[in-house]
């Protein structure tokens, strides 16, 4: 999974990027953007206005968003205070982590990064960062967990050994699972015509897809992603980090797992060949508690939804009233609350979890809910 995202030719490396294959909510629309700079803003207000603000994008695609917040905040008109005689256009500095080449057509007020600076004092943003950090999957079998290998180009899968004590107590105590019925030989490979039709765009029958779902049930070992955004938070050293990303929680996880791809907007399984994205849904509440051992601060999580309306979206619909008064304001009003409703959408981008972990600063003075 790390060679096929990472690796020379590696999907995230190569090509033309994440927004070429799959929406998210910064491609989505302006408001993420716009929201996000409000958010900054505040943060700003509870740092005290220091005179370098840190805005560090991890895993950045091509660097959209950096790209929308540095509109955002050049476009803001100065308002020196005796607080804050520089604006904060001046003071904010943009650095995108990741491990593409710097994209041709950056602006040069953007910073490009293979690595996590070492401190940071600002704003972490960790945007579906998480989901693509690599991790094994295990699966039962009659002599315990057992990792679940996968080959790179067939995407056929075969056991492996038994998990490592780390990652035993992991599962115990992350994903709880009633006794599955132990899968005695490995799952069978996906049958050719089944990776054909799936890759066509014809979908895939739940768990009719041996790639996704398997009959004795499959755990997806979240600890490396636990480290990692553990490591990202020590980074900082007052501010926020702020992680947005598809999870689940410890009494809701799924089942079968959530391991599948994303090639050119279509859900394809999951082989790990470079060719297409490999996720897998966040253990949520085992990142956020991993961080909050190193922050020693309270975390927050919330929906998109909720998080969004507190930084001022509003989903509502303008009154029709303006549409006689003034046609092209009531389109653009229009537009925006459809942008909102979409980032919302609970069925949507709305279901992300924004987990929300302050470093040194009280979190309400951030994001008043």
């Amino acid at each position: 999974m790390d060679r096929a995202l990472y690796g020379p030719e590696g999907f995230f490396v190569s090509g033309a990027g994440p927004a070429g294959h799959f929406r998210t909510s910064v491609h989505a629309s302006p408001v993420f953007s716009s929201c996000l700079r409000r958010l900054l803003s505040a943060l700003d207000l509870a740092l005290g206005h220091p005179p370098v603000l840190h805005v560090v994008d991890v895993g950045a695609g091509r660097g959209e968003l950096l790209r929308a917040l540095l509109a955002e905040v050049s476009a803001e008109p100065a308002r020196p205070s005796p607080a804050a005689p520089v604006p904060l256009a001046d003071r904010v500095r943009l650095t995108a982590v990741e491990k593409a080449p710097r994209p041709h057509d950056l602006p040069p007020e953007i910073n490009w990064t293979g690595d996590l600076p070492e401190k940071i004092t600002g704003l972490l943003l960790a945007t579906e960062w998480l989901d693509n950090i690599p991790l094994d999957v295990a699966v039962p079998t009659e002599a315990g967990w057992r990792y679940l290998l996968v080959d790179p180009t067939t995407g056929e899968e075969s056991l492996g050994a038994p998990l490592t004590a780390p990652d035993t107590t992991w599962l115990t105590h992350w994903w709880p699972t009633p006794t599955p019925t132990p899968t005695p030989t490995a799952p069978p490979p996906a049958p050719a015509s089944l990776i054909k039709g799936f890759a066509s765009g014809s979908g895939a029958s739940g768990d009719a897809n041996p790639l996704i779902n398997s009959m004795g049930g499959r755990v997806e070992i979240g600890r490396g992603r636990d480290e990692a955004w553990a490591g990202a938070v020590g980074r900082l050293q007052r501010g926020l980090a702020l992680a947005v990303d598809y999870g689940h929680l410890r009494d809701g996880r799924p089942v079968g797992g959530t391991l599948t791809g994303y090639r050119g907007g279509r859900q394809v399984p999951p082989v790990p060949d470079g060719s297409c994205d490999v996720t897998a849904h966040v253990a949520m509440d085992s990142v956020a508690s991993a961080g909050e051992r190193i922050a020693r601060c309270a975390y927050t999580l919330v929906s998109q939804r909720e998080a969004l309306r507190a930084l001022g979206a509003d989903g509502g619909r303008p009154p029709l009233s303006l549409a006689s008064r003034d046609p092209a304001g009531y389109l653009r009003a229009l537009a925006a609350a459809s942008a909102v409703a979409e980032l919302t959408d609970p069925a949507g981008l709305g279901g992300h979890w924004w987990l929300l972990q302050p470093v040194g600063i009280a979190l309400d003075a951030v994001m008043a809910r």
